[in-house]
């Protein structure tokens, strides 16, 4: 009887079988992983671009909050306060708020009607910059000082600051959360694939007196689970781009929502690279696991 191998005769459903139910379990958990990554990637993405614009906004404007003093009324202090710094280099507009727009500012904080219609209360300018050479704090503070006006001036930039640490951590947050599912699904193909090689050990031990190296026998772990992330990442990544249109046009008339979120289409096709990778990643563990554990063969 000839021993020679012959290599179509083996093909990978002989050592791992289609209808394992360990496969199952395999697919579900890859699925589950390339869904979380999905959405991390869509909200990573959202998010950032968020930040990114809340912190366009603040920089391209200033705020001014004038105190009345003297004879002249804070409504007067206001528009002399406005005509003061309409004319600094990099200033685009000015605004004097009356105070009902003052008072609807800070209504979602302490109420509407909360105020008393006698207290002084400080009104308010809306600058608009120049968004190419906004103007600085010191700038619009020289403006006011040299008009006699007393005014605090907020140009933003603390919070602009703020605003751009939490885009960092966003993408920060993201880019670890994503490398994390990666690890993840390496160590669930590294423990099915020794799963494998010890359920199987006697179709191994057929393989090699057939003259099957460690090489082929690692290349059919490689090829089946390649293939299996592949399509769980597949059907992972769909279902996390059918949520992302979900949420997209679920809340596509809530303003604050958007204004958190603002997923766009493109950002679904985030999602798309995860079963490459997932496959990659599978093909690269279930292989080094493989010739690892066969290599400890006794």
């Amino acid at each position: 009887m000839s021993l020679a191998f012959d290599a179509n005769r083996w093909l990978p459903a002989s050592l791992l079988p289609r209808g394992d139910g360990r496969d199952w379990a395999l697919l579900f958990v890859v699925a589950a992983l390339s869904f979380l990554a999905g959405l991390a990637a869509v909200g990573a993405l959202a998010g950032e671009r968020a930040a990114a614009g809340w912190r366009t906004e603040l920089v391209g404007s200033a705020t001014l909050v004038v105190h009345a003093q003297g004879t002249d009324s804070a409504d007067e202090e206001a528009a002399r306060a406005a005509e003061a710094v309409s004319g600094v280099k990099g200033v685009a507009e000015a605004r004097a708020l009356d105070a009902a727009k003052a008072n609807a500012l800070i209504a979602p904080w302490i109420g509407a009607n909360a105020l008393p219609a006698d207290l002084p209360t400080p009104r308010l300018v809306a600058i608009d910059l120049d968004r190419k050479a906004p103007a600085t704090g010191a700038d619009l503070k020289r403006a006011l000082t040299a008009a006699g006006i007393d005014a605090d001036v907020d140009d933003h930039s603390h919070w602009a600051a703020q605003i751009m640490r939490a885009g960092v951590a966003i993408e920060s947050a993201g880019a670890g959360l994503f490398l994390l599912i990666l690890a993840v699904l390496g160590a669930v193909v590294a423990f099915s694939t020794r799963q494998g090689l010890a359920a199987r050990r006697d179709v191994v031990e057929a393989l090699h007196l057939a003259g099957a190296t460690d090489g082929y026998i690692a290349r059919l772990f490689q090829a089946r689970f390649a293939r299996s992330a592949a399509q769980a990442g597949l059907a992972g990544a769909l279902l996390a781009v059918l949520v992302a249109v979900i949420v997209k046009l679920s809340s596509a008339g809530d303003e604050q929502f958007t204004a958190l979120l603002p997923i766009s289409w493109r950002d679904l096709a985030a999602p798309a690279p995860f079963p490459i990778l997932a496959a990659l990643v599978a093909a690269v563990t279930a292989r080094l696991t493989a010739m690892t554990v066969l290599a400890e063969r006794p």
